[in-house]
């Protein structure tokens, strides 16, 4: 039995849903385990491209069992939205539950995640305004709604009795938002609990007991990345959950001792959306260059992504903080036509010459910060229908064996292209 934990290792948007389709073909059981439908996952099986925000990518294949884990944050509208979708294309969703814990994304949480990004100025963090902050911060403040509320009148009844005096004083005096009835929200739930109702799984423990005891395969899908982790990213440029392989224990119902592998998932190069710092960004025709031939757009804002080098200042921290057992590079090539490719190895503080080799966490001094690179010859040659490592080009496997000995990490798995077959499994 190998359980493993697939984490974006750099901020987000590296191809963990190509990487968790292809593990989810030998898995029994596909957890998603944090975040909500900020994130966007792209597909490509049989000629058709798919993009999962909410559901786990697993559900392309028939048996397998995926869960929305408790430590998601589910936005109702979106949810079904994406179910229809699926739907529309005959795709099997018996296997689709949701965790009764998971929690619900409700009219007020998207509503305040616009207004305060449109009046943050300088502090705006570049969410996607889908209520993912606010709805995590309800939860931490116990007075957030789950699944389960909707299908116990006298529970909902009673939470609701002490939530909406909070909220609609917040609503009206600190954002001047519409504020909201009992009556209104008790009918909105009945709706949600329709939505939900086929899919919520109140048998989870059992389940997951029966998964461990009968040796089944898991697998622990996360969203965004390491370096937009709340503990451990560029705060407070970041997401409002933890996905770090450790992560997957508290949004999963498992604990750390079921997990065997945490497989981060990694760009030949970096891209990012949304504010930050970024150190290793590219602002002339290379950057373009990378963003036009990776096609790097977001999935779920659809806005372009900011490209750079490879950082191995950052990813040597992920690969510590993630918890990283091996690495899938994917998108390598992308570099296909490159005569030379960089990777950061350091960064230099041009106030005072400091060089880093760890990555600092003071991300308020990122500004000053310069790469240092060393620079690797290209393989001018298309490698995109290569299936073995040994028939990869010198360069590039040099590339690859460089990135490895700075990250002390091994790199398992290297994506060619979008497709399920285009991969090597070393």
């Amino acid at each position: 039995m190998t359980n493993r934990v697939v984490v974006g290792a750099q901020w987000g948007d590296e191809g963990k849903a190509k990487i968790t389709d292809l593990l989810a073909q030998d898995a029994d059981l596909i957890i998603r385990y944090q975040g909500g439908c900020n994130a966007g996952h792209t597909v490509v099986a049989n000629g058709k491209t798919f993009k999962f925000h909410l559901i786990p990518s697993g559900i392309l294949y028939k048996g397998k069992t995926c869960l929305i884990g408790n430590g998601t944050v589910i936005l109702p509208e979106y949810f079904e939205e994406e179910l229809n979708g699926l739907k529309a294309e005959n795709i099997d969703l018996s296997g689709l539950k949701v965790s009764p814990l998971a929690s619900i994304t409700m009219p007020w949480h998207t509503e305040v995640d616009g207004y305060s990004e449109s009046v943050a100025g300088k502090g705006k963090i570049g969410t996607t305004k889908k209520g993912i902050g606010p709805t995590y911060t309800d939860k931490m403040q116990r007075i957030g709604l789950k699944i389960e509320d909707l299908y116990s009148p006298v529970a909902l009844s009673e939470k609701l009795d002490i939530i909406l005096p909070i909220k609609n004083k917040q609503l009206k005096e600190v954002y001047n938002l519409k504020t909201y009835t009992k009556e209104e929200v008790l009918e909105l739930c009945k709706h949600y609990a329709e939505i939900f109702r086929p899919y919520v799984c109140f048998e989870w423990q059992d389940m997951l007991r029966d998964a461990k005891r009968e040796g089944k395969k898991i697998l622990f899908e996360g969203a965004q990345g390491v370096m937009l982790d709340v503990d451990f990213g560029t705060y407070p440029f970041v997401t409002s959950s933890n996905p770090v392989g450790g992560g997957a224990g508290t949004g999963s119902g498992y604990g750390p001792t079921v997990i065997d592998e945490v497989i981060g998932v990694a760009k030949a190069y970096v891209t990012r959306v949304g504010e930050g710092p970024f150190v290793t960004e590219l602002t002339d025709e290379t950057g373009k260059s990378i963003q036009t031939i990776g096609h790097e757009f977001g999935v779920t804002t659809g806005r372009p992504r900011r490209c750079g080098w490879f950082d191995a200042v950052t990813m040597k921290y992920a690969c510590l903080v993630g918890g990283l057992t091996s690495i899938a590079l994917t998108k390598i090539d992308v570099f296909d036509t490159f005569d030379e490719i960089k990777i950061c190895t350091a960064y230099k503080d041009t106030r005072d010459g400091k060089i880093y080799t760890s990555y600092p966490t003071d991300v308020f001094s990122h500004k000053y910060l310069e790469p240092i690179y060393e620079t690797h010859a290209g393989w001018g040659e298309d490698i995109s229908g290569i299936r073995s490592y040994e028939e990869l080009p010198l360069n590039c496997r040099k590339y690859l064996e460089r990135l490895e000995e700075i990250l002390e990490t091994p790199i398992s798995i290297v994506s060619v292209g979008p497709a399920r077959e285009q991969t090597i499994f070393k």
